[in-house]
C-alpha cells in the first residue's frame, strides 16, 4: 500500500459519517461577505481603480473616447517603440493616429519574437477598483496571454464605466472560469528575502492603463 493509499484511506473514514450534501456549489457554503465595502459613486469608484493602480506603480492616463488614439501614440513615441504586438480582435481605430509596425498575435509567435516587440496594446475583461487589478481572459481584443507576459511595455485600456467594477465579488460573475484568466496587479514585480524590488521579472516591467471615458461618469 502506498503512501498516497494510506492518506485517502485516512479521509474516507473521517467522513464515513458525514451526510452527503446535494446542494449545488454557489449555495453549499455560506457566502454572507459584503459584495463591496462602502457605498461609492461610479466616479469615486473609478477615482478608487486610479489610485490603488498608481500605488502598484502603474501609469494611469484618463481620456475621452475620441483621445484615444491620440493619447495612444504618444505613449508609444515617448516610449521609443518601433512594434506593437496586437491582438486580432483590437479596434484598429486605437492606433489610427501611429505608424509603429504591428505584430499581429498569432499561435506562430515566438518567445523570442515577442522578445523582440516594443510594447503590447490590449484591452481587458474587468478592472476592480479596491484591489487595483486589471482582469484579462483572452479574448480578441486582448489575445494570447504570452503577449501580455513577454513584451516589457503593456498599454490596457479600461472602457470607464462599463469595465469597472468595485469589488472582487462583483467581478468574478462576470469572469467565465474556463477562460485564461490573467489578474494584473501593476507591473511585473517580486522581492528577494532582504525585500528588494525587482520589476519585469515574469511579466512587463512598465503597465500603462488607460481609463477612457465612453458616456458620462457620475451618479452611483
Amino acid at each position: 500500500m502506498s503512501t498516497r493509499d494510506v492518506i485517502l484511506g485516512r479521509v474516507r473514514r473521517a467522513l464515513a459519517d458525514v451526510g452527503q450534501d446535494d446542494r449545488p456549489y454557489e449555495r453549499a457554503v455560506d457566502r454572507g461577505y459584503l459584495p463591496e465595502h462602502g457605498d461609492r459613486s461610479v466616479e469615486q469608484t473609478v477615482d478608487l481603480l486610479a489610485e490603488n493602480l498608481a500605488d502598484y506603480r502603474a501609469i494611469v492616463h484618463r481620456c475621452e473616447a475620441d483621445g484615444l488614439a491620440a493619447l495612444i501614440s504618444g505613449l508609444l513615441a515617448g516610449r521609443g517603440s518601433t512594434s506593437v504586438a496586437v491582438p486580432p480582435g483590437l479596434d484598429a481605430e486605437w492606433l489610427a493616429a501611429t505608424d509603429v509596425t504591428r505584430v499581429p498575435d498569432r499561435s506562430e509567435n515566438t518567445p523570442y519574437e515577442l522578445d523582440q516587440v516594443d510594447s503590447v496594446i490590449t484591452a481587458c475583461a474587468v478592472a476592480i477598483a479596491e484591489t487595483g487589478t486589471i482582469v484579462l481572459d483572452g479574448g480578441p481584443d486582448q489575445g494570447r496571454r504570452r503577449i501580455t507576459l513577454v513584451p516589457d511595455h503593456h498599454i490596457c485600456v479600461v472602457r470607464v464605466p462599463d469595465q469597472v467594477v468595485s469589488s472582487v465579488p462583483q467581478a468574478l460573475p462576470r469572469l467565465d472560469p474556463t477562460r485564461p484568466l490573467t489578474w494584473i496587479s501593476g507591473p511585473s514585480a517580486t522581492s528577494d528575502i532582504e525585500l528588494d524590488r525587482v520589476e519585469g521579472v515574469h511579466g512587463p516591467r512598465t503597465l500603462e492603463v488607460v481609463l477612457v471615458t465612453d458616456r458620462a461618469v457620475g451618479g452611483s
